[in-house]
């Protein structure tokens, strides 16, 4: 169970028709930055509501697709063409020359996984990042899945980053620091004896798929930012069977888990409000509605 996944072939880039809106870096790659402010107007926060429920719909959809014997490539067309037919652009989709419209992240792969032939097997688990363009802003989820029947270990590991991601947006409160939700998160990894990814953190959205806000995933007293009502972060932990540290394959997107140990993910895109949070990925049908008892 370590250590097994290797780079599979890549298939040619897909396109989008011309007729869907297209983000800045969608025909060069290059990411264009801007100040965009943090604190959303009640327009661009409708506007997301509707860019995450969609991602959230095509995440649940995409996870009901998952079993034995098809690749992450057959994946990646499966959510390529469900993002398409609802008029949106697949927001990973040559985001720095990435080059697919969803993340498949299977077993030690901790983030970023470039979906290839690599063929999924029983009792495989598999993270699905799934990130929609519509309206002039993205909608960010993920979630893992199992593949078939999974060990008893691996299915706690899911389970506990699953609960991690819930003590992070629980501990959202306006006029609290950011380093709350690092606290939260680790705190319970800690508890269950799992480790929390520190290379690869959460982060604001909006307009930009990636905004200046970071949200760490473990406590540092220096993420200290307000947290203010109108604000839109993605709280997404990495947590890990074995060490929290990773390594990179030379394709310079796939981060693997240092000592090949299974590794699960869990995402929702989330809105500061005046009382707390509203998880604004977590409609009708998404994959976690709500917090699992």
């Amino acid at each position: 169970m370590e250590g097994r996944i290797l780079p599979g072939v890549v298939s040619p880039m897909r396109t989008v028709p011309s007729h869907i809106a297209r983000p800045p870096y969608a025909d060069s790659g290059d990411v264009p930055r801007w100040n965009e402010p943090r604190v959303k107007s009640p327009e661009i926060i409708e506007r997301m509501r509707h860019a995450c429920t969609m991602a959230a719909d095509i995440l649940r959809l995409a996870g009901e697709f998952v079993k034995p014997g098809i690749t992450t490539d057959d994946i990646d067309v499966f959510v390529h063409d469900l993002t398409v037919e609802r008029g949106a652009y697949p927001s990973p989709l040559n985001y720095h020359r990435y080059p697919k419209s969803v993340c498949t992240s299977l077993n030690e792969v901790i983030c970023h996984g470039i979906p290839d032939s690599t063929v999924l097997h029983d009792g495989d688990i598999i993270n699905l990042d799934v990130t929609c363009y519509v309206g002039g802003v993205h909608g960010d989820t993920n979630a893992t899945f199992f593949v078939g029947d999974v060990d008893a270990e691996s299915r706690r590991l899911v389970k506990v980053t699953e609960e991690c991601m819930w003590r992070g947006i629980e501990a959202v409160r306006p006029d609290r620091p950011l380093s709350d939700i690092g606290r939260a998160i680790e705190d319970h990894a800690t508890k269950n004896r799992l480790g929390v990814v520190r290379a690869f953190i959460g982060h604001g959205i909006g307009e930009q798929f990636h905004t200046d806000i970071q949200v760490l995933h473990y406590y540092d007293p220096r993420n200290d930012m307000i947290m203010k009502p109108g604000m839109v972060v993605t709280i997404e932990p990495m947590i890990t069977i074995g060490t929290w540290q990773h390594k990179m394959w030379d394709d310079d997107w796939t981060a693997v888990t240092a000592d090949g140990k299974r590794t699960a993910q869990f995402e929702h895109t989330v809105l500061v409000t005046d009382t707390g949070v509203d998880v604004l990925t977590a409609g009708e049908g998404s994959v976690s509605p709500r917090r699992p008892s």
